[in-house]
């Protein structure tokens, strides 16, 4: 798929995900692709995955840690997943992916004792 070759090799992308009122909300995110699938890491209380539970269409681009665009935006539908199944697996892909940053960033997490959640998306 043409529109999953903007996110080789990137760090970062942005999602934004949208409120029931249909304003947008956008974050920068890590995340890692698997074929054609891109999977994010994140807090499971985090208020994307509230808005991706409610509506699963967001748009997705290639970004800087700051969210600067570095490609162009892409529809994308978004399921956030909880099972310990998916988590492990994103963590694994996430390790290799971001080293000792992941686990660093990982570890704090769960000395916070936060709960994690991993959002797939399937660009349209």
């Amino acid at each position: 798929m043409e529109a999953l070759k903007q996110f080789e090799k990137q760090k970062y992308l942005n999602i934004e995900t949208f409120r029931k009122n249909g304003q947008g909300v956008k974050t920068p995110v890590w995340f890692v692709q698997e074929g054609e699938t891109l999977r994010v890491w994140t807090n499971a209380g985090a208020g994307k995955i509230k808005r991706i539970r409610n509506n699963g269409s967001v748009r997705v681009m290639p970004s800087t840690v700051a969210g600067e665009p570095l490609g162009d935006w892409v529809d994308a539908q978004a399921i956030a997943e909880d099972a310990p199944e998916a988590i492990n697996h994103v963590a694994a892909l996430m390790r290799k992916k971001y080293g000792l940053q992941f686990l660093f960033f990982n570890g704090l997490g769960k000395i916070r004792k936060s709960k994690t959640a991993v959002i797939k998306l399937t660009l349209s």
